[in-house]
């Protein structure tokens, strides 16, 4: 199970680091399948920054954390789609849903379940073992 679980992080976390650089050399296509347009310079600056620093974080965490067999930095992208689809579930409640709005939703919860496993059965390592 170990080697299963850690193989589909390895190639979700590619799926995301793709995204990521997606988002690096086509914001403006690319913000537009999440439902984001840039206004202006500023609106291309802010997808490049904040899309990219996303997916290229969460991917490379968890590559890293698979590849290496260190769980606990599978915890980080898991806060991140954890962040992120309560926060889909806040504007659901607030300005309501239209079609194609749960999709997201489902990459991301089905992503943090896949870490918080992959937190379970990949090793940790002990603060002890860093120091030394």
């Amino acid at each position: 199970m170990r080697i299963a679980v850690t193989a589909l992080i390895v190639l979700a976390g590619m799926f995301n680091l793709g995204l990521g650089v997606s988002f690096l050399y086509d914001p403006g296509g690319m913000g537009l399948q999440f439902g984001v347009s840039p206004n202006g310079p500023l609106g291309f600056a802010a997808l490049r920054a904040d899309f990219v620093a996303f997916f290229l974080l969460a991917g490379f965490c968890m590559v890293r954390g698979a590849w290496r067999r260190n769980g606990d930095l599978l915890l980080v992208p898991a806060a991140l789609f954890a962040i992120a689809f309560c926060g889909r579930a806040i504007s659901a409640v607030a300005t309501g849903t239209q079609p194609g709005f749960f999709e997201p939703m489902v990459a991301e919860a089905v992503q943090f379940v896949l870490l918080v496993v992959g937190w379970k059965v990949v090793p940790h390592h002990k603060i002890d073992e860093i120091a030394s």
